[in-house]
């Protein structure tokens, strides 16, 4: 295969702390220092939580807009992806980083059992959320836990309620959520590519020893992949990962023995459809 695969690096999260990892990257100064190092280990996305001095959630916009700040100094080019994610906050307060006009955010279309509890996204949030993006220029991310999200997007998009093609990552392995399944991951591509066409992009992640599992698949696939701290804290079952960055290189290497590229910023943001940043629209 010769089609670029777009790594992403989720960097932080809601959950893992530094008692998980001392790795996790908690403050921005952290997450931006971090990002920097997975971002030269060829990231090209970066999916952003923010967190409280305590280490507890947080959807604050202030510190969104600094760590949006950081990451478009330290990392240009970059895709910016923030979480809405319901861990961080509630209700409106998850979309509240929107206006920032980050380059995606994630968005979860429908509700799914968590390892202990349900994670809601009611139909009238997630129309709001929906349209936030729409009016930000904000290119959402469906994260889909279910095949029912896959085809929520395909409605969604079919009322314009998504700008152009949407970009589905499969979640595969969260406890009393979809586990890791070969067939069903298989009929997931198989669904998106007849929903929104054969070219379709599509990104897969997985939860804990199964973020290798996914990694390898989705990039013999020809699909992207999601890797980073967020959702595994391991290289394997004996190490820590050290790094944001050491789990990049280890997608890296995959993509590697795939003879896939590992995407530009230029290319992960030409598949993706995504306005090139300020200042290279400046230097066109």
């Amino acid at each position: 295969m010769t089609n670029p695969c777009i790594i992403c690096v989720a960097i932080t999260g809601s959950l893992p702390t530094k008692a998980n990892n001392p790795a996790v990257p908690i403050t921005v100064s952290e997450q931006v220092e971090s990002t920097h190092e997975a971002f030269e280990a060829g990231a090209t996305i970066v999916h952003a939580h923010v967190r409280n001095d305590d280490q507890t959630p947080s959807s604050d916009p202030e510190k969104f807009a600094r760590l949006k700040e950081g990451l478009e100094k330290h990392c240009p080019g970059m895709i910016i992806q923030f979480s809405t994610g319901g861990r961080s906050g509630a209700g409106q307060a998850r979309g509240a980083m929107l206006p920032l006009r980050p380059d995606m955010a994630s968005l979860s279309v429908g509700s799914n059992n968590f390892p202990t509890r349900v994670y809601e996204n009611p139909p009238e949030l997630v129309d709001w959320l929906a349209s936030e993006m729409l009016t930000y220029d904000v290119k959402p991310e469906i994260e889909a836990f279910d095949l029912s999200h896959i085809l929520k997007a395909k409605d969604m998009a079919d009322k314009g309620q998504l700008a152009g093609t949407p970009y589905v990552q499969f979640v595969m392995g969260v406890k009393n959520a979809m586990p890791v399944d070969r067939e069903v991951f298989d009929f997931y591509i198989k669904t998106v590519h007849r929903l929104f066409g054969d070219n379709a992009p599509w990104c897969a992640a997985g939860i804990g020893q199964q973020q290798l599992t996914l990694n390898e698949w989705a990039i013999a696939a020809g699909g992207h992949a999601r890797t980073g701290l967020e959702d595994n804290v391991r290289l394997d079952r004996d190490r820590l990962a050290p790094s944001n960055a050491a789990l990049v290189r280890r997608a890296v290497e995959i993509c590697d023995k795939n003879e896939r590229p590992v995407a530009t910023w230029e290319e992960a943001r030409k598949i993706l459809g995504l306005r090139l940043p300020a200042k290279a629209e400046v230097a066109a």
